[in-house]
């Protein structure tokens, strides 16, 4: 079975894998005629994640020429990959982040500032990530790292290895060590604030 290239990973990248995960959203239309993406990772900077089910609507995925459906496993992956919680099918939790923005600069943003801001934040010019470094034990939950040979991701006090369906066990780690942080900074600060993000359920699993 052939998957289409639809799914976004911690790391920013589109890859075609099975899983599909808890959240979809889009960055604009990226896609061909034929399902598959071109050379653009984004046509516009309003990165946004939204809800799996709206008002019980279903639609194939890549047709026409409105957006392109990307999915996520959680909504950690989807702020760690750039993106933000949609204002429209996710209104509450948009407000939750537009409020824990505001608590953290001191500024209430529009959508289109935030978007500007993050974007800057998130990738290069060259499509590259932009990562930064920090105190391990300075980061709240919900960010995501580069730890070994892969992403994990912040939670309750311990770090948890990424995978495509879910995170694994806590593994031992200093927590003053210095770590590669994939979430973008504004992000971060967010969730500083207090904005709790979605996490997939194997976080319940492997706590």
């Amino acid at each position: 079975m052939t998957h289409l290239q639809n799914r976004v990973l911690p790391t920013g990248d589109i890859t075609a894998i099975p899983a599909r995960g808890t959240l979809t959203g889009n960055r604009g239309i990226i896609h061909r005629d034929d399902k598959t993406l071109g050379t653009s990772r984004w046509s516009h900077h309003a990165w946004i994640c939204c809800t799996l089910d709206w008002q019980g609507r279903r639609r194939p995925v890549m047709t026409g020429r409105n957006w392109t459906e990307l999915f996520f496993l959680d909504e950690a992956v989807a702020f760690a990959a750039g993106h933000r919680p949609c204002g429209y099918c996710r209104r509450a939790a948009y407000q939750d982040y537009v409020a824990a923005w505001t608590t953290a600069t001191g500024h209430r943003p529009s959508a289109k500032e935030m978007d500007k801001v993050l974007h800057a934040a998130r990738v290069r010019r060259d499509r590259s990530q932009v990562r930064y470094d920090a105190i391990l034990s300075a980061l709240p939950d919900g960010v995501m790292i580069w730890h070994d040979a892969g992403p994990a991701l912040i939670w309750e006090r311990g770090l948890h290895p990424y995978a495509p369906d879910g995170y694994g066990p806590a593994i031992d780690t200093d927590s003053e060590t210095t770590v590669s942080v994939l979430t973008p900074k504004p992000t971060v600060t967010v969730l500083q604030a207090g904005y709790i993000p979605q996490i997939h359920p194997s976080i319940l699993t492997n706590h």
